[in-house]
């Protein structure tokens, strides 16, 4: 089932997204939807102290994204940055090694149906915002900030990697009928004569609390 929002813009730049150059400005995106690159700032994100348990079937309304916090592989990024669609139908990506992007065409975090949130791995021989998110495990959280003041904490149920040709659009942008988050980045092997990543990491969450 395709989300709504989300899939008129994965539809246009299908062809697109995918591979994500350490070298490059900007990085291309494999017609596969791959994940742009993003690492943690240096200001600490603060997390409220309450937490709240969502109820079955429960979603936050829409607000953007303020900072993204996961403990389990040190990333804490501030300042999410929006990304949208090029003139040319491509996926905007983060232009450095320390910002976090949000695909506008997709959910908010907390909004039912799949958040996506793109960073680099690596850019200009700078680690990544997402540099460690193959490293990440089931039952692990991520924690969303959001410009209404609330924390989307989405626990990890699932981390894949992909090869690009191969990457799985349907799964990784379908609609999905709780609020959940996806984490995107490059990974596997670097190949020096493209400038490219091989594989792609996905990391798939469910919202499973929220912290005022």
């Amino acid at each position: 089932m395709r989300h709504p929002r989300l899939w008129p813009a994965v539809t246009a730049v299908a062809a697109a997204l995918g591979a994500i150059f350490v070298v490059a400005a900007i990085f291309a995106f494999s017609p596969r939807p791959a994940v742009p690159l993003a690492p943690p700032s240096a200001t600490p994100v603060e997390i409220a102290p309450a937490t709240t348990a969502t109820p079955s079937g429960g979603a936050l309304p829409a607000a953007k994204p303020a900072s993204l916090s996961i403990p389990a592989i040190g990333v804490r990024a501030d300042g999410i940055k929006d990304l949208g669609l090029t003139p040319n139908g491509e996926l905007e990506v983060p232009g450095d090694a320390t910002t976090v992007g949000w695909f506008t065409g997709a959910p908010s975090p907390g909004e039912i149906g799949p958040a996506v949130l793109a960073a680099h791995v690596d850019y200009k021989h700078v680690p990544g915002a997402f540099f460690r998110l193959k490293e990440l495990r089931p039952g692990e959280q991520a924690k969303v900030r959001r410009a209404d003041g609330r924390t989307a904490v989405f626990t990890v149920y699932r981390v894949d990697r992909y090869a690009k040709a191969e990457f799985p659009t349907d799964e990784v942008y379908g609609d999905t009928a709780e609020p959940e988050l996806r984490l995107i980045t490059c990974g596997g092997e670097f190949d020096r004569s493209s400038g490219n990543y091989l594989d792609n990491v996905v990391v798939y969450a469910r919202l499973t609390a929220v912290e005022d």
